[in-house]
């Protein structure tokens, strides 16, 4: 008999999960949506802005001020990676830069492999996120709803940026027609770096709440969770914030439930169950839920 606690339980840690793959599937459908570019280095920023943080707080900052900076440090990286990695690429074919991402990843793992080692790190979360609150035999960690009232509104922030500001509204535009947009007079590789720098951001934090849910990280720690968010994205529709947020929590409570509900000789189909609802998404809806259909925020 499943009591109505354990559902209880199985719901918010659902929600919890679906949160962290929709804040990094958020970031990869920005760069998507202007670059048509599938930046699989997305989750290697993850990784990277858990990183920072660490080293923040080595160099004696406090953690308030350690979460900023290491975001902010992330952006400068995801701009850099653009300069760099990906702009002598535009125009050309697009399994190029595909391949490039790829590249990027294996390079930012091994990067931190080599400066970090490749062993697991204690992540130190803020005393502030280290609390539980407690109602009867239910339970809920602070640093969940944290991560939960995070996401929420930086989505609510980001669509209010793409629908309200000059410069959303010039990103929407490049992403509709990025030829049409130049022509416009609209800088296009200001765009794109700043688009790169939002998502960056994006994956930092990310970064830095998934360190704080599971205690720790180590350089392979993006890897799943950058194909989970590139999973939910496609399943939302690639290029729609709005899709990639419910896709985020599609994939987030099938997991859990999935882990929760099934007998435990069965828990190891817990990331199958991911693709298996990509592919029944993707043969309902070749575009995903909200792919082509809604208008981009």
């Amino acid at each position: 008999m499943v009591s109505a606690t354990y559902i209880l339980d199985l719901f918010v840690g659902s929600f919890v999960l679906g949160s962290m793959y929709a804040l990094l599937a958020i970031g990869m459908s920005i760069i998507y949506g202007i670059l048509r570019l599938i930046n699989f280095a997305h989750g290697a920023m993850l990784m990277v802005g858990a990183y920072f943080y660490i080293m923040f707080l080595a160099m004696g900052l406090d953690p308030i001020t350690s979460l900023p900076l290491s975001m902010a440090l992330g952006a400068v990286l995801g701009v850099a990676i653009d300069f760099f990695a990906y702009r002598p690429l535009r125009g050309g074919p697009e399994l190029s830069m595909l391949i490039t991402s790829l590249g990027v990843y294996i390079f930012l793992e091994n990067l931190v492999r080599i400066i970090a080692t490749p062993q697991p790190r204690v992540f130190p979360l803020p005393e502030f996120l280290k609390g539980v609150y407690r109602y009867g035999d239910f339970s809920v960690r602070v640093i969940e709803i944290f991560t939960i009232i995070s996401t929420l509104v930086l989505f609510a922030a980001l669509v209010l940026f793409f629908t309200k500001t000059k410069v959303g509204i010039a990103m929407r535009a490049t992403a509709d027609d990025l030829e049409a947009s130049v022509l416009m007079g609209i800088d296009a590789n200001r765009i794109i770096m700043i688009a790169f720098a939002l998502a960056s951001m994006v994956a930092a934090l990310t970064g830095f709440l998934w360190g704080g849910m599971y205690g720790q990280v180590d350089p392979t720690t993006g890897f799943m969770p950058g194909v989970k968010a590139f999973i939910a994205a496609v399943v939302g529709g690639i290029g729609s914030l709005t899709g990639s947020v419910l896709g985020g929590y599609i994939l987030g409570y099938a997991e859990i439930y999935s882990v929760g509900l099934l007998p435990p000789e069965y828990s190891g189909l817990r990331d199958g169950i991911s693709f298996l609802i990509l592919i029944i998404i993707l043969l309902i809806r070749p575009y995903g839920l909200f792919g082509r259909e809604v208008e981009r925020v």
